[in-house]
């Protein structure tokens, strides 16, 4: 009698599949919202304009030196496996805490629950007004709730994780149809602010003023974008917003494991996918710019840039444009996320890291566990809300917490961009089927102003930063407690990743 041969990771990601996934978990809502922030912190069109500029380099920057780690290391697990190989298990661990805990799953319910949102534009009783379960006060700013705006968040999380669970071929086609329509309306939206929406006004007073600040919020009580200084500062804090709108681009190699010739086409994939969509957000911008004076950008209701644009061109029908736009930008951003997260947490499993029912395949060769403990603790994260008292207003956890560890993903993109240096030292005859382009200063180049903003950050959004780095250090006990728990050697290089066919 032969014994059964347990599931094997299927390679069924081309390039196209590949690239559709990087652009998908990249673009959500952030595009259509964070410029409204970054212009009343800056003041001006231009610096706009230079602010996504730079965090469009840094993030092709990245893509370029990820290219040289995912070629030498193709395997499933992406920053976790690169890590971990580079530095210790303790870091690569740290890392898979800080995604699954808040990074990966906190971002799903964020973007779940813009898709709710968006959705209650068309269908107003959906709502994070309208309580199926009034807010239950935990303490004087904390409660839990279930709205209709949550419950339809959990739907979507609970549907595309069930989706993911039936194979790599439910996930993927999700992917591909989502991501070009995405893509399709926010070309659509480019074209009618540059083409439709333009109007003299609005240029005079963008293009004829292009450098000069103006509503500028302050930076703290004695500092603004108006001197050197305050200039530089406001640059690095403009980035969380615009690193966060384009961040996740890196998913594609936690799902190595499955895309076909993944020495060359992940990399591929990283590298088209974020020019493709740096390009489409410097475009949209300057449709922004196009259609509505700076000060209309920075006190859009509720910061909703992109409705703001579609409202001035098609008035009465811009909002719900807008909506539809965005449900579909969020549906597709989700659905990426659930799909690339749970291939790093399998790898982690396989290590004696993470719960080892994660490591396991189904017979649809996907980690069908992980994608379930993925898809709990994301749902768990959508009923936590926060409330201010002053105010009296009512927030949501996973935002808080997002915020927090913005900074702290930051640092493991660094040390993940020097690790191209620390193995090139340590690994000098390792096969590189490709190298970084531009080594060394691209990646230095990258490390450098990465560390400048982190530094900036930490100095001048303490309230925000420190949090970030005290659930990072909160892993420390946790690997200490698996360690013991699993009983096993993590310090081995990933023997244990699944063979795949």
């Amino acid at each position: 009698m032969t014994t059964p041969r347990k599931p094997e990771f299927h390679r069924g990601l081309g390039l196209f599949d590949s690239t559709m996934l990087v652009v998908g978990v990249m673009i959500g809502s952030g595009i259509f919202i964070v410029s409204a922030d970054m212009a009343r912190e800056i003041g001006s069109p231009g610096l706009l304009l230079v602010a996504w500029i730079i965090a469009g380099a840094l993030t092709i920057a990245g893509a370029l030196c990820y290219g040289e780690l995912s070629a030498m290391m193709p395997q499933a697990g992406g920053m976790y496996v690169y890590l971990r190989e580079a530095y210790s298990p303790l870091w690569g661990f740290l890392y898979g805490w800080t995604l699954f805990t808040v990074i990966q799953t906190g971002t799903i319910a964020a973007v779940a629950v813009a898709c709710a949102r968006f959705t209650g534009v068309l269908l107003p009783s959906i709502s994070e007004d309208h309580y199926l379960v009034r807010p239950i006060r935990i303490s004087t700013h904390y409660a839990v709730s279930l709205s209709t705006a949550q419950l339809l968040a959990l739907g979507v999380i609970l549907l595309l994780t069930f989706a993911n669970t039936r194979g790599l071929q439910y996930g993927k086609w999700v992917q591909n149809i989502f991501t070009v329509a995405k893509s399709a309306a926010l070309l659509a939206l480019i074209g009618a602010g540059i083409f439709v929406g333009r109007n003299a006004a609005a240029l005079h007073a963008n293009f004829g003023n292009f450098w000069h600040a103006r509503g500028i919020q302050p930076l703290t009580a004695t500092l603004n974008a108006t001197t050197a200084f305050g200039l530089f500062v406001a640059l690095c804090v403009s980035q969380t917003g615009s690193l966060f709108s384009a961040d996740s681009w890196h998913n594609i190699a936690f799902a190595a494991g499955e895309v076909r010739e993944p020495e060359k086409n992940v990399t591929r994939a990283m590298v088209i996918g974020t020019i493709v969509v740096i390009s489409l957000y410097l475009l949209a911008n300057l449709a922004y710019l196009f259609t509505l004076p700076l000060e209309a950008i920075q006190h859009a209701p509720s910061d909703r840039v992109g409705t703001a644009t579609l409202q001035a061109i098609f008035p009465g029908l811009g909002t719900a444009l807008m909506a539809v736009a965005i449900m579909i930008s969020t549906f597709g951003c989700v659905n990426a996320l659930i799909l690339a997260g749970p291939r790093a947490y399998c790898a982690m499993a396989r290590q004696g890291l993470f719960f080892r029912l994660a490591g396991r395949l189904n017979r649809a060769s996907v980690p069908a566990w992980a994608l379930w403990i993925q898809g709990i603790w994301a749902m768990v994260l959508v009923l936590p809300r926060t409330f201010t008292p002053a105010s009296g207003t009512w927030g949501n956890l996973y935002s808080d917490l997002l915020d927090y560890v913005i900074s702290a993903a930051l640092i493991f993109y660094v040390l993940t961009v020097a690790a191209v240096f620390r193995l090139r030292r340590n690994r000098p005859d390792a096969p590189r089927p490709y190298r970084t382009k531009g080594y060394p200063f691209v990646p230095g180049a990258y490390v450098i102003t990465a560390t400048i903003i982190l530094v900036v950050l930490f100095a001048y959004r303490p309230a925000t930063t420190w949090p970030g780095l005290a659930i990072v250090v909160a892993g420390l006990p946790v690997y200490w407690l698996v360690r013991r728990a699993s009983g096993r050697d993590v310090m081995a290089s990933d023997k244990a990743t699944p063979v795949v066919k």
